[in-house]
């Protein structure tokens, strides 16, 4: 059940006098708003009386298409991101799965060299959904994999190709140095069309930091928001995407291949105030 579902009818009518402010904001830091924006909430809903709750949340979200953006040719390439841990590779795989089943031809590729047990997760991903998986060995450059994976979408004639990155690197090469490498050398083939970073939506803070770090240094067209299931509190999304400023286009719910869902600010919002 949600945290705030409680103060949901408080704010259906202008009289407010039942309400204890204190207690609303203390709600939505629990809900992982944060304090910033959890007292810019509580400051609106207490100066515009015939404001309610979920329209006050609803407005932080940005105003942005959420739809994956598709080259004028194909392949569409989408670069994913985001640092070990976050759910980047299943989220490849999941995202593979949805477009497989909706009839699109997609090749997945490997390209976090650096962390065998990814290549072969992404692999084991592959061969359940019957997508073609292109990897390299242990080591090899990032860019040059992708570059092949790429290359081989290309003469498939496949709609999608999907890029695995690493989320830290083993060398003296930084990785947002890295990922720029492999933008630069996967475009020599076809253009990039999205750049997805992948958060954990149950780190909070940490969360945000990543995103600041990544958008900083790769142009990030969109965001998807793991781990959300069987949270009471789910505020993350709220916070994260008012504060990066770029749309979630996905979320992941759950570690299977189908939880994965494009990301409905109305759902979201009336989930969020239990409605």
């Amino acid at each position: 059940m949600s945290l705030l579902s409680r103060f949901t009818s408080l704010f259906t009518r202008e009289d407010r006098a039942s309400v204890d402010w204190q207690d609303l904001e203390a709600t939505l830091i629990a809900s992982d708003i944060g304090p910033t924006l959890a007292k810019k909430i509580s400051n609106r809903l207490h100066d515009e009386k015939k404001l309610t709750l979920e329209v006050a949340l609803g407005e932080l979200l940005i105003s942005a298409d959420r739809s994956l953006v598709s080259a004028e040719s194909p392949p569409t390439v989408i670069l994913v991101v985001g640092v070990n841990g976050s759910g980047k590779t299943t989220s490849v795989g999941k995202l593979a799965a949805r477009l497989h089943a909706q009839g699109a031809s997609v090749v997945v590729v490997a390209a976090d060299t650096f962390r065998a047990a990814a290549r072969e997760q992404l692999q084991t991903w592959a061969t359940r959904i019957g997508v073609t998986c292109v990897g390299g060995k242990d080591g090899a450059d990032p860019a040059a994999v992708a570059f092949d994976g790429v290359s081989q979408a290309v003469d498939q004639g496949a709609d999608y190709v999907i890029i695995d990155t690493a989320g830290r690197l083993q060398t003296k090469e930084g990785l947002m140095d890295q990922l720029g490498k492999i933008r630069r050398v996967v475009e020599k083939k076809a253009p990039v069309s999205e750049v997805l970073l992948v958060l954990d939506g149950s780190t909070g803070q940490n969360a945000l930091s990543q995103g600041a770090s990544f958008t900083s240094a790769v142009q990030v067209t969109g965001l998807v928001l793991t781990k959300l299931d069987g949270s009471s509190k789910g505020g993350a999304a709220l916070v994260i995407e008012a504060t990066l400023g770029i749309p979630i286009k996905w979320i992941g719910t759950g570690e299977g291949l189908s939880d994965i869902a494009p990301f409905e600010p109305d759902s979201y919002i009336a989930a969020l105030v239990g409605r």
